[in-house]
């Protein structure tokens, strides 16, 4: 846990292979742009290796956990075979991050989940995904160039008085997105509190129960607001002075 008036912000790292210096081998990474969204609301940012161990122990030295985007979940992690549209899976990334995050839940440690983390926060709680997203017109408007934003600007609608509307100070957000999966069947207890103007979930929280949870679909750390990454360090704040 941080000292008396500082918080830090588990960010789920990635495990995969990367290059670096002279190097060229398997990397627990995390983009600059998340841990920037992080440091700027001045919390810390820890990052979290993926560990195949028992999650407590990260979450008693956190005071919110952020679990980011990046590859598909293996479908097999909610009950589906595989679609020749699902890309590249890591399985152990899965159950590490599906475990932290319902440790997390069940402690009520604000949790913000960022395009896949938004996917894997649904699946955490029961939930299911369409496995590859596409429109009428056969086009997939949520990912049009592999590896960036461009073209991907869209509306997204707010419910009134949801946790999603007020983390972002207004009813309708324009964001950018590069995902090609999306919710399907809603997890045990979560909300659909913003859509897309083609109807695709954009933000899921819980309808009732403890703590503060938001799942968002699309890459607010790739923006220069940060009303959102505000409104999460606000709330582990408020966890890290709560008794317990």
């Amino acid at each position: 846990m941080a000292t008396a008036g500082e918080i830090a912000i588990g960010i789920c790292a990635v495990r995969e292979r990367a290059r670096w210096a002279f190097w060229d081998q398997t990397a627990h990474l995390v983009a600059d742009t998340y841990v920037y969204a992080i440091q700027t609301t001045g919390a810390h940012a820890l990052l979290l290796p993926v560990d195949a161990r028992a999650p407590e122990a990260l979450l008693d030295r956190v005071d919110g956990l952020m679990v980011i985007g990046g590859a598909d979940l293996d479908p097999e992690v909610y009950g589906q075979s595989r679609s020749e549209y699902t890309e590249t899976t890591y399985r152990d990334r899965d159950e590490f991050e599906l475990a932290l995050t319902r440790a997390a839940i069940e402690r009520g440690v604000p949790f913000l989940g960022i395009c896949r983390g938004m996917q894997l926060l649904n699946v955490a709680l029961g939930g299911t995904l369409e496995q590859h997203l596409v429109g009428e017109d056969g086009q997939n408007s949520h990912r049009r160039v592999i590896g960036t934003f461009a073209g991907t600007e869209h509306v997204i609608d707010l419910g009134a008085g949801s946790l999603a509307e007020r983390a972002l100070g207004e009813p309708v957000h324009e964001a950018r997105c590069h995902h090609h999966q999306a919710i399907d069947r809603l997890g045990e207890g979560l909300i659909v509190s913003g859509r897309a103007r083609d109807g695709v979930a954009e933000t899921i929280e819980l309808r009732d129960g403890p703590g503060w949870v938001l799942g968002v679909q699309w890459h607010p750390e790739a923006g220069d607001k940060r009303e959102l990454f505000e409104a999460f360090a606000e709330a582990a704040r408020d966890y890290a002075a709560a008794p317990r």
